[in-house]
């Protein structure tokens, strides 16, 4: 806890990312009461939609490398400390083990593990109540999160060479983004839906 504590506090642009593990640790809750007292920026994993709540004002979006949400991977790939938590980083969501973050600085929570970076991993440890222990060691540090609201650009997207195509999407995700509660599940095919589907701010708890 110490030196978790000690190696965020001391960074300058500190970023959290949840990943799917969350779930299983139902740690969720946990998760978001350290954005709220830490004030970092968070993002999530593409396999960790609907881990955390995605309307939160300091949510940037899903990191995923090259395919990040716009503005997302440039807040988490130049921060200089990361706190993944209950990451899986397989071939997919890694772009091939291409994501440009450093191992160095990214402490890594498992369900019942902590790896702290040139330092020990050390088991037998619940995520969720050390979640609740360092909520309350971290200093409150905003820098990561006034850079992102300084590049971030509400409409980043490119232009579409079919806007009429585009319209019928983005009028049927909006239909779809009305619909979502805490109790739906969103199911996506791994394709053009699970790309698009990324753009879905789903409440915490939406499978």
């Amino acid at each position: 806890m110490e030196a978790t504590a000690e190696f965020l506090n001391k960074a300058v642009k500190p970023v959290m990312v949840g990943g799917p593990r969350l779930r299983m640790a139902r740690a969720s809750d946990a998760f978001m009461n350290m954005v709220d007292a830490s004030g970092y920026p968070f993002a999530v994993l593409a396999s960790a939609k609907g881990m955390v709540e995605e309307h939160h004002p300091n949510f940037i979006g899903t990191y995923w490398g090259q395919i990040s949400t716009p503005f997302c991977a440039e807040i988490v790939d130049s921060a200089d400390a990361y706190l993944f938590a209950g990451p899986i980083f397989n071939d997919i969501i890694t772009l091939g083990f291409s994501l440009p973050f450093k191992k160095e600085k990214a402490i890594v929570v498992l369900p019942n593990r902590v790896m702290i970076p040139n330092g020990p991993a050390i088991g037998c440890i619940s995520m969720k109540n050390f979640f609740e222990a360092l909520t309350t060691r971290l200093k409150r540090n905003t820098t990561a999160f006034d850079n992102y609201k300084r590049i971030h650009v509400q409409d980043g997207a490119p232009i579409n060479p079919n806007p009429k195509e585009e319209l019928k999407v983005n009028v049927l995700f909006m239909h779809i983004q009305n619909m979502l509660s805490r109790d739906t599940v969103v199911i996506a095919e791994t394709g053009d839906a699970w790309f698009t589907c990324q753009k879905l701010k789903l409440p915490q708890g939406c499978g």
